[in-house]
């Protein structure tokens, strides 16, 4: 029996993929983990290790209870996994045996790196969606680019994780986040419609030519599969809602009322591989004889394991005469564009947020940054496409109990048992009752339930998400998702260039008059500095020459272009004898207009400092003219209102 050795990057010449996995991911990684154990005992502590390995402390007070209580969730969700890889493969254009590739490697990965318990790491519908617009070239190209695609995904997510840019993300609204969710979800939901109606042909990542695909050959509807496809969903629907039926408690028994409670939970837990299982009975006593099966069928899955081999830099896709045409480096690169870029960001910020949605606002983003990196790099070894965190999936982690994420290692066991003994049956799965699979899923990503209170609270949030879920659909939901985040960013520019500013007239104690403007922003940028001397002016113009007062109480930041903006508008007004004061001014902020304009600006810590202030001013005169007879008119008011009270008094006492 020959040996593959992984220095010398052999191939065993018996050709069995089981031998070929023998330097799996998984060896690998114990084996990096003993040398750097090996390495670092005598000088590192236990917990400085647990730091680089977060697995490590899962494993100290791990007990029979725990392994148990793991076991029953690594199988659950490996139930759920199964349907869904093959379907999801299916979805990124991949033959279906590369969603079950992608579905053991980050189980195992996260399981050593990761600080959720409830995360499981594989394929979803929304990465399936975004990497099958790079598998339609023929030939060989579709596996080539997608394993390409997760190495590239690992290698820039992994970039984040070390410059710390995980807080990217941030860069994503919530109503953009539902404006591309929801877009994804309805383009997923239509593509699955040839495989519900029996079409032939690819189901595509257009939802405009998908649409019209599907409605240009309603002639061809294959009723088998229309029927099929249509009890699917509804049982996969009915079946979800069964967790909520309270049909245990009429049961008075209490061990009776635990075994119905709990069997059906696990019916609807896993749902999705009955559902596949009886189709599948169903096809299989159909479908004796290709020629008369009611079904389009999956096909034949390959079996057996995969062999850890490099992505693959080369490639040859179909031309359009006909013939080979080899792809270099360079061109798979130009071809998957900004798919290189928006792909990861789309799969950390979903990685991040079912991250707090389970473990808390405690964990560590980078930390998890690291962990989804190299579960796409490890699994581009094993032919994997670009995985991430599944909502779903954890969801279901998470009722099963689980304890620990060596759970994942348990899930990553029943799907490599999956493809050593049960590859040769998922080829009689209907291919209708994958798409079932996928639409009954993806109708919940679609969130409607955000608009009304968006209606309510900030309209001005509507328009990027309506922008983001329009353009998505029409053009496609990269450039949907940047044009979102790109009216996002502009609506923020223009907050900063245009900060609101509060205008009004007021009176010291004894009556100096004077214009107070208080900016509610935090930070005055150089767009914002034109915006704020001409409402200086306006000011001016509307309630006369007084001196100013700027409130700088809430106000931080001054950059060096809005400082200089500052210096000009102290000298216009300063020719036009109006002062300018700084009113409760940062150290910081009279520090950077001192160094950006030489100029000493007068600030004060109440309005009632200005008097003492502008008395030392050389125009202080001509400051009591417009002042004074303000006073002089508050003297008469006084004057009259003693003297009203004091004929009232006279008036009672007569």
């Amino acid at each position: 029996m020959n040996i593959c050795a992984c220095e010398q990057r052999t191939v065993c010449k018996n050709g069995s993929r089981n031998s070929e996995f023998g330097v799996s991911i998984l060896p690998v990684i114990y084996i990096a983990t003993l040398v750097c154990l090996q390495r670092r005992a005598r000088t590192m502590p236990l917990k400085s290790l647990s730091v680089l390995l977060p697995g490590i402390k899962w494993l100290h007070g791990y007990t029979a209870q725990d392994a148990v209580a793991d076991l029953i969730a690594g199988i659950t969700v490996g139930l759920t996994v199964l349907p869904q890889g093959l379907a999801y493969a299916t979805l990124a254009g991949l033959e279906p045996q590369y969603g079950l590739y992608s579905s053991f490697v980050g189980g195992i990965v996260y399981a050593m790196l990761g600080s959720c318990r409830q995360v499981t790491i594989g394929p979803t519908a929304l990465l399936a969606l975004m990497t099958s617009r790079h598998t339609g070239f023929g030939l060989d190209s579709g596996p080539a680019y997608g394993i390409l695609l997760c190495l590239i995904s690992g290698v820039v997510e992994l970039g984040m994780a070390v410059l710390k840019l995980g807080a990217l993300v941030d860069l994503i609204s919530l109503p953009v986040t539902v404006g591309f969710t929801s877009a994804t979800a309805v383009i997923i939901g239509t593509s699955q419609l040839k495989g519900l109606l029996g079409l032939r042909g690819g189901s595509g990542s257009d939802f405009i030519n998908t649409m019209r695909s599907v409605f240009g050959n309603l002639s061809q509807v294959r009723r088998g599969d229309l029927t099929l496809g249509l009890v699917s969903i509804s049982v996969l629907l009915l079946l979800r809602r069964l967790k909520t039926v309270k049909v245990a408690q009429r049961v008075r028994n209490l061990r009776a009322q635990q075994l119905l409670s709990g069997s059906i939970w696990v019916v609807s837990t896993g749902r999705n591989a009955l559902v596949v299982l009886v189709s599948s009975v169903l096809a299989y006593s159909q479908c004796k004889s290709q020629d008369s099966c009611p079904f389009i069928l999956t096909g034949k899955v390959k079996s057996g394991l995969p062999s850890l081999a490099l992505p693959k830099f080369e490639t040859t896709i179909m031309g359009k005469n006909g013939t080979e045409v080899p792809q270099t480096f360079e061109q798979m690169l130009s071809e998957l564009g900004p798919s290189m870029l928006i792909l990861p960001i789309i799969a950390v910020l979903g990685n991040v947020a079912i991250s707090k949605a389970f473990g808390g606002a405690g964990l560590s983003p980078t930390r998890e940054l690291v962990a989804l990196s190299l579960s796409n790099i490890c699994g581009a070894f094993c032919s994997s496409m670009p995985v991430t965190g599944s909502f779903s999936r954890s969801a279901v982690n998470h009722a099963s109990g689980v304890r620990t994420p060596i759970g994942g290692c348990y899930t990553s066991v029943l799907v490599l048992l999956a493809l050593s003994l049960l590859a040769p049956y998922f080829q009689y799965i209907p291919k209708a009752a994958l798409s079932a699979v996928i639409i009954s899923a993806v109708i919940f990503m679609i969130e409607f339930e955000v608009i009304r209170p968006l209606w309510r609270c900030s309209r001005r949030e509507l328009l990027p998400g309506a922008i983001t879920f329009v353009m998505s659909l029409a053009i496609g939901v990269e450039i949907g998702l940047l044009l979102g985040v790109g009216a996002d960013v502009a609506f923020l520019v223009y907050r900063a260039a245009r900060p609101v500013l509060s205008v009004s007239k007021l009176q010291t104690i004894n009556g100096m008059s004077y214009i107070l403007i208080r900016p509610k922003h935090s930070s005055l940028y150089f767009p914002a500095i034109e915006w704020v001397r001409s409402g200086i002016s306006k000011a001016l113009s509307t309630h006369g020459t007084a001196p100013v007062v700027l409130d700088c109480a809430h106000v931080h930041d001054f950059d060096f272009t809005a400082a200089r903006g500052m210096g000009s508008l102290y000298k216009e007004l300063a020719k036009a004898n109006v002062p300018l004061f700084l009113m409760s001014a940062h150290k910081d902020i009279s520090v950077i207009l001192k160094e950006s304009t030489n100029i000493d600006f007068p600030t004060i810590d109440c309005p009632n400092d200005l008097e003492s202030l502008v008395e030392q001013m050389p125009d202080f005169e001509l400051h009591l003219q417009v002042t004074a007879p303000l006073v002089e008119s508050k003297m008469l008011q006084t004057v009259e209102a003693n003297a009203t009270e004091l004929s009232k008094l006279t008036t009672s006492s007569a």
